[in-house]
C-alpha cells in the first residue's frame, strides 16, 4: 500500500496558504505584545512527537461487542502503512510501539517497513492480561503475581522475549501492565500478591539492557474489579523505586478515579524524577479509552502546564516517553489518532504561552485569582494556526483530516483488506 499522495497535500495547502499566513502573522502579532516569539513556538510544538500504539490502527470495543470498520489491518505490516498515513499528514508521530504477541514478526522485515514508511519503534508492550492459543499456563487468576510459579515464570518470559525482539528493532523501552488483581474479598493475599509481583518485576528488569527503561502503568481497575496489584501513582512509584534507576511510572489519562488530580500527580512524579511518560486519551466514568481532549482539555493544558514548567526549571527528564493509548468504537481510527495527536500539540503550545514569570509573582503573592487567570488566559489562546504552520513547514497537511478524506485512503485499503467478521467482544 502506497502512501497519500504529496500532491494531494500540496494542492491542499496551497489552497490555505494565504489565509493560513494572515492569520498566523495576526496572532504573532497578539503574541508579541504579551512577549511571545510565535515561530519560537511554532518550532517547538512542530518537533514534539507522540508514539501511536500499533492497536490503535484498528477499531476497538467494549465488552459486549466490536463493531469492525472497512479496510481494518490485517497485521502489524497493514498496521505500520496506517501509521506511515497518520504521520505523513500530521508530522506529530514518528514511533510505533508495538504490541506482542499481536505484533509479533521478523525483525529485519519489521525494520524495513518501519523505514519505508518513515517510522521508528517506541516501547515494546507485553500482553500477559490475555491467553494466547500457543501458551501453557492461563493469566485467568494473574500473570508476574500468580500464585503458580510456573505461570509467573511464563509471564516473565514473554517480557523478556518483548525485549529480545525489542533489541533487535530498536526500541529503548518495555511497558508493562498487568490485569492481576482480585474480585472478591478474601480471594487474595493482598501482601503475598504484591511481593510476588516486585519478584517477577525484577527478573524482567535484570534483563534490561543498560540503555533501556522500564515503564510499569497504574489502573484504577479492570479486569480485576476488587483489587488490582498496580491500583495507583503511589503503588507505581513504590515498584520503581524498588526496582531501580531505570524503572518509571507510565500515567496513562484513563486510569484514574473520576476527578483525581492528575497533574499533580504528574508534578510529584517529576519531583521524584520517577516519571516516565505518558498515555494519551480521555475519560468520563472511568478507564474509557476516549480520544485525548475529547472531554477534558483543560485537564490536558494543566499536565503540560506540569511539563513546561519543570522544563523551565531545568528538572524535566527529556526522555519521557509520550503515547496515544485509545480505542475507536465509532470513529476512523486513523482520524481519531491524527486529531489526538494535534490536541496532544495543542496542549502543549498552549501551556508555552503562560507568562511564567507572572504566575509565579501571583503565586508568591497568593493571589489566586489572578493565578488561574494567568492559566486560563493561555488556555483560551486559539493556537490553530500555529498548529498548521508548522505541519506546513514540515510538508504535512494543514488540515490533516480534510486531506485524509480527499485522498480516499480508507476506501482504497477497504478495497486490499477483507472486511472482519463483526461480533466479537473486546478491545482491538
Amino acid at each position: 500500500m502506497t502512501a497519500i499522495s504529496q500532491d494531494v497535500i500540496d494542492s491542499q495547502n496551497q489552497g490555505a496558504d494565504t489565509t493560513l499566513s494572515r492569520d498566523y502573522d495576526a496572532l504573532g502579532e497578539q503574541l508579541t505584545r504579551r512577549g511571545v516569539d510565535i515561530n519560537a513556538i511554532t518550532e517547538k510544538v512542530a518537533a514534539f512527537g507522540v508514539a501511536v500504539p500499533s492497536w490503535g490502527v484498528g477499531t476497538g470495543g467494549t465488552r459486549f461487542a466490536r463493531f469492525p470498520g472497512l479496510g481494518e489491518p490485517r497485521d502489524i505490516f497493514d498496521k505500520l502503512d496506517d501509521c506511515g498515513v497518520i504521520h505523513q499528514l500530521t508530522g506529530a508521530t514518528p514511533s510505533v510501539s508495538l504490541h506482542i504477541p499481536w505484533d509479533k514478526a521478523n525483525a529485519s522485515d519489521l525494520i524495513a517497513k518501519a523505514k519505508d514508511k518513515g517510522l521508528r519503534f517506541d516501547a515494546m508492550n507485553s500482553n500477559t492480561f490475555q491467553d494466547q492459543t500457543e501458551q501453557q499456563h492461563s493469566y485467568k487468576f494473574g500473570s508476574l503475581s500468580h500464585t503458580d510459579a510456573a505461570t509467573r515464570k511464563q509471564a516473565v518470559d514473554h517480557n523478556i522475549e518483548c525485549i529480545e525482539l525489542g533489541k533487535a528493532i530498536g526500541s529503548t523501552a518495555l511497558t508493562v501492565w498487568v490485569g492481576d488483581g482480585s474480585n472478591f474479598p478474601g480471594q487474595t493475599n493482598l501482601t503475598a500478591q504484591f511481593e510476588r509481583y516486585l519478584d517477577s518485576a525484577k527478573e524482567v528488569y535484570d534483563k534490561l539492557p543498560d540503555d533501556w527503561r522500564l515503564y510499569t502503568e497504574h489502573k484504577i481497575y479492570e479486569p480485576a474489579f476488587y483489587s488490582t496489584v498496580v491500583q495507583d501513582w503511589g503503588t507505581n512509584y513504590l515498584i520503581a523505586q524498588t526496582l531501580g534507576d531505570r524503572a518509571y511510572c507510565l500515567v496513562d489519562l484513563g486510569h484514574h478515579a473520576p476527578n483525581v488530580n492528575i497533574e499533580m500527580i504528574v508534578a510529584r512524579l517529576i519531583q521524584f524524577k520517577k516519571l516516565g511518560g505518558f498515555h494519551f486519551n480521555d475519560s468520563k466514568y472511568g478507564d474509557d479509552d476516549l480520544d485525548t481532549a475529547a472531554i477534558d482539555p483543560y485537564r490536558l493544558f494543566l499536565i503540560f502546564n506540569e511539563l513546561v514548567d519543570a522544563d523551565d526549571q531545568g528538572t524535566l527528564d527529556q526522555s519521557l516517553a509520550h503515547m496515544l493509548d485509545q480505542s475507536h468504537n465509532v470513529t476512523d481510527p486513523i482520524e481519531s489518532l491524527m486529531q489526538s495527536a494535534m490536541e496532544v500539540q495543542r496542549a502543549y503550545a498552549q501551556a508555552l504561552l503562560v507568562d511564567r514569570s507572572a504566575l509565579a509573582a501571583y503565586q508568591s503573592n497568593n493571589d489566586a485569582l489572578m493565578a488561574a487567570q494567568e492559566l486560563k488566559r493561555a488556555f483560551r489562546t486559539d493556537v490553530e494556526v500555529i498548529l498548521a504552520m508548522g505541519r506546513v513547514r514540515k510538508h504535512c497537511a494543514a488540515d490533516p483530516i480534510a486531506a485524509y478524506r480527499r485522498s480516499a485512503y480508507r476506501d482504497t485499503v477497504a478495497k486490499e483488506r477483507p472486511l472482519v467478521a463483526a461480533g466479537s467482544s473486546g478491545i482491538v
